[in-house]
């Protein structure tokens, strides 16, 4: 058990790991490229479709985890009793925090984006779109505290 539970948790270090890489340098350098190549080279519509091809990549990824995570935890709940029931309990209502989340991004916000993305440059420019795409990137950050929230949980044994 010893040996899955460090594969476990080398998912879940790698998961967060790729979404603050995504954040932090992928989408600036995609959402800026003027800055580093000169010119008008990418509309902002353009580099959203960029970003989009990086979120499809990722989304796959994050629903291995997620559910990885989550059958875990209920394996875990279930038949580990060498551990108390408030610590299973708990990282067992976080991987179904993550899973749920998990869902909402791939199979809402992403979808919404791609269906947005499908209509036009206009579209994303709206402010409905802008606030979908807000929302999705708070999904992102409450997932990301989840996410680590649950490897500490796990990585104290």
């Amino acid at each position: 058990m010893k040996q899955i539970t460090n594969i476990y948790l080398f998912l879940l270090a790698c998961i967060v790991g790729i979404e603050l890489c995504i954040g932090i340098l992928v989408a600036p350098i995609i959402f800026r490229p003027s800055e580093f190549i000169g010119g008008n080279v990418l509309s902002h519509f353009q580099s959203g479709q960029l970003m989009t091809q990086v979120f499809l990549s990722y989304n796959k990824i994050l629903l291995f985890v997620s559910i990885l995570a989550f059958v875990y935890e209920i394996i875990n709940l279930i038949k580990n009793k060498n551990e108390s029931f408030r610590a299973r309990i708990s990282a067992f209502m976080i991987s179904l925090i993550i899973l749920g989340l998990s869902l909402l991004f791939v199979f809402y916000f992403t979808a919404y984006i791609l269906s947005a993305q499908a209509l036009g440059a206009e579209i994303t420019a709206s402010s409905e779109f802008k606030s979908v795409h807000g929302a999705s990137e708070i999904t992102m950050k409450i997932m990301l505290l989840a996410q680590v929230a649950l490897f500490f949980v796990r990585a104290k044994r």
